[in-house]
């Protein structure tokens, strides 16, 4: 099967078209770094999209990765249950990556992913070094995934098929 990877970004602030009803969700950042809650939400989010990269981590490598001062988590909560989550993972060269992005598959299709995702690339450029925002999806993503970057305001730059 081949699968389509899209790459999306977005160069100013400004160009952020944001969905501003949060529907219900409180989105807090996880401020205390835990490898283990990190994992947790990667397969709870990512099982149902067969992201499969990091499965094979040891601890150790999960650890390295989640306490890097380059990446931030912040979760989303609807009325006390984990409903999704995002990953943002910043460069040197101001580049900061939507590295993981989602929602549990119990809250998919009740109108939180436009917020979730307009949270996301707000809170990227307030890093103070970011001057580009990005984020890959492919074929293999929820239907509307796309979509909703694109509805957020990111340009599709490159494509591969593989």
């Amino acid at each position: 099967m081949k699968v389509t990877t899209f790459y999306l970004e977005m160069n100013t602030p400004d160009a952020l078209i944001e969905k501003t009803d949060p529907r219900g969700l409180t989105i807090i950042e996880a401020k205390i770094n835990e490898f283990r809650f990190n994992k947790f939400l990667y397969q709870l989010i990512g099982e149902q999209w067969e992201w499969v990269d990091k499965l094979s981590l040891s601890d150790n490598e999960w650890e390295a990765y989640v306490e890097s001062p380059d990446l931030r988590t912040w979760v989303a909560y609807y009325e006390g249950a984990i409903a999704g989550y995002f990953e943002l993972n910043t460069s040197g060269s101001g580049d900061t990556e939507i590295a993981y992005f989602g929602l549990a598959p119990t809250f998919i299709g009740r109108g939180f992913g436009g917020y979730l995702l307009s949270q996301a690339i707000s809170n990227a450029w307030k890093i103070a070094k970011t001057k580009r925002v990005w984020v890959h999806t492919c074929s293999l993503d929820h239907d509307s995934a796309l979509s909703n970057y694109k509805a957020r305001g990111l340009k599709l730059y490159k494509q591969e098929i593989e």
